[in-house]
């Protein structure tokens, strides 16, 4: 290798090194959360209530103590084509006209047992078509909930550097 050529791409390394920590302090909650709203906010409220729903509180934290909602408008949004955004949307609209025939009021505002009982009628639909909106949400607020922090770190004992480095062990010849 050349000397101007390894001296060159040594400074670009060390540029890149030194500018680093900058970038990567632009990194918060807020930034990162910064997901497109393809869901109105009263479908967004919805949600919540549906995940919450589907992994209430008990002697744990919930889905949406565990903000799982979160991450699946943040799947929604980066992994899955407009289609099937504007299929959860129309979904999710469905069952609220469904919760509002059936109670007078809105999914988000019913009462825990009147939301697991339409979700109960929609999971037992015959046409695959107009609960395939449930059957991705319901995976998502699983796949949420069991990769989240708190799941990972106390409940599958997810050590994320398995092993111990000894450094200080005795050498017999």
């Amino acid at each position: 290798m050349e000397r101007r050529a390894a001296l060159k791409s040594m400074a670009v390394t060390a540029g890149g090194l030194l500018a680093m920590p900058a970038w990567a302090r632009g990194w918060n909650q807020a930034t990162v959360a910064g997901t497109p709203a393809f869901l109105t906010v009263s479908q967004q409220a919805m949600l919540v209530e549906l995940a919450d729903t589907l992994i209430p509180a008990t002697d744990t934290p919930g889905a949406k103590d565990l903000k799982v909602p979160d991450f699946i408008q943040k799947m929604l949004a980066d992994c899955y084509e407009p289609e099937v955004q504007k299929q959860v949307a129309q979904g999710l609209d469905a069952l609220n006209s469904t919760a509002k025939q059936a109670y007078g009021k809105d999914f988000a505002a019913a009462e825990p047992a009147q939301r697991r009982e339409l979700l109960m009628k929609v999971q037992a639909l015959e046409n695959k078509e107009e609960k395939e909106y449930y059957d991705l949400l319901k995976r998502l607020t699983i796949q949420g909930y069991t990769t989240s922090e708190y799941v990972m770190v106390n409940h599958m004992k997810y050590n994320p550097m398995p092993g111990h480095y000894y450094g200080c062990v005795p050498v017999t010849q």
